[in-house]
């Protein structure tokens, strides 16, 4: 029982160090993105394929 208890003392203890480090690193500006924003609307729509008319193919279904 006793090692149940030392497993929970040390995964807490990791869990602590990995937020502190997560903090750190949101404090920093780590996660700031200053590129993205500045180029979105630029990607909004969606690209559109054109619509091609192969005349082979309207060739062979058009031999009877």
């Amino acid at each position: 029982m006793s090692v149940i208890y030392l497993l929970i003392t040390i995964s807490l203890i990791i869990a602590l160090v990995f937020f502190i480090a997560f903090i750190k690193a949101v404090k920093s500006g780590q996660f700031d993105d200053s590129y993205t924003p500045s180029v979105r609307m630029l990607f909004d729509d969606k690209p559109t394929k054109k619509k091609t008319k192969d005349i082979s193919k309207q060739k062979s279904t058009n031999k009877l």
